[in-house]
């Protein structure tokens, strides 16, 4: 009777074992698939970041540690294809946001004055805070509510009208019946 018993819960771990398994790949997969693209994002960043900075001048280019370069050359996107036309202005031309991102955090580590510095995290904290209280905004829970009470609310005044019946006063029949009368006559 042990021995049933044990077979049983062995079966039972072994089925739940395999369970976890699956389930553990299955996430595993989806990971892997989402690094690979993000990762596939970012390589074709490092793509781009290295064609822009190609065109800077040398002493600027040296300015740039050669790791972060080498970096970038191991990590890019061999097989994407990106051109600048180096005779119209960067922000006119199709750059990813993470290049961009790249870009900046080059300009701000290793081209920036201090007060350039101080401004352009000004102004990426002040656009951070938009961001915030724009999704605060769009995901308040508070005002979700607050809207499905007033759908609500509608309904229940739509109902309400329904329910009530609506019973001509005498003026207003009178008032109708003469309406009717006078287009009969403009007919006539």
């Amino acid at each position: 009777m042990i021995n049933i018993e044990i077979d049983d819960l062995f079966e039972k771990w072994k089925d739940m074992y395999l369970s976890i398994v699956l389930i553990t790949q299955t996430n595993y997969k989806k990971i892997k698939r989402k690094q690979k693209m993000v990762n596939n994002r970012y390589a074709r960043a490092y793509t781009e970041v290295l064609e822009i900075i190609k065109y800077f001048p040398k002493d600027e280019y040296s300015k740039i540690p050669t790791e972060k370069i080498e970096f970038y050359k191991n990590n890019m996107d061999r097989d994407y294809n990106f051109i600048i036309n180096p005779e119209v202005d960067l922000s006119e031309q199709n750059i990813s946001k993470e290049a961009n991102a790249i870009i900046v955090n080059l300009f701000l580590d290793y081209f920036a004055t201090e007060e350039q510095k101080t401004k352009i995290n000004e102004i990426l904290d002040l656009n951070q805070r938009k961001e915030e209280e724009e999704k605060r905004e769009k995901y308040n829970p508070n005002d979700l509510f607050k809207k499905n009470n007033e759908i609500e609310n509608i309904q229940e005044n739509e109902q309400e009208k329904d329910l009530i019946e609506y019973k001509e006063n005498f003026f207003i029949k009178f008032k109708n019946f003469i309406i009717r009368l006078l287009h009969l006559k403009n007919k006539e």
